[in-house]
């Protein structure tokens, strides 16, 4: 029999993998865009259908660690527990788009 603890610390699992997952996405999406961003500046874009190239690559890449997570932790996938993990995600990419905002609405303040 499983103890509301238990739930507790596993849906807390869920949770921070997810989050884990999701800020390691938005911060490898924030460098690839910074690094566009100045490929832009310096002229090596031909057209606006290259403006993010490698957008796809990361994608994959943020399914194959849902996926290993997935595999590897089939606990934090198990009794509805899976919704847990994609809240996390959520949460931990758009605590990246946030703090990405809050920067640049101070930039331009200021």
């Amino acid at each position: 029999m499983e103890t509301y603890l238990m739930e507790f610390f596993r849906a807390l699992a869920a949770l921070a993998a997810g989050a884990l997952i999701g800020y390691g996405f938005g911060l490898a999406q924030n460098a690839a865009l910074r690094h566009n961003e100045k490929r832009q500046k310096d002229g090596a874009f031909k057209s606006a259908w290259s403006l993010m190239p490698g957008s796809g690559a990361r994608i994959a890449y943020l399914l194959v660690a849902l996926l290993l997570v997935q595999l590897v932790c089939p606990l934090l996938f198990a009794d509805g527990t899976q919704w847990l993990v994609s809240a996390g995600t959520l949460a931990g990419y758009g605590w990246v788009l946030f703090a990405d905002l809050r920067r640049k609405l101070k930039a331009s303040a200021s």
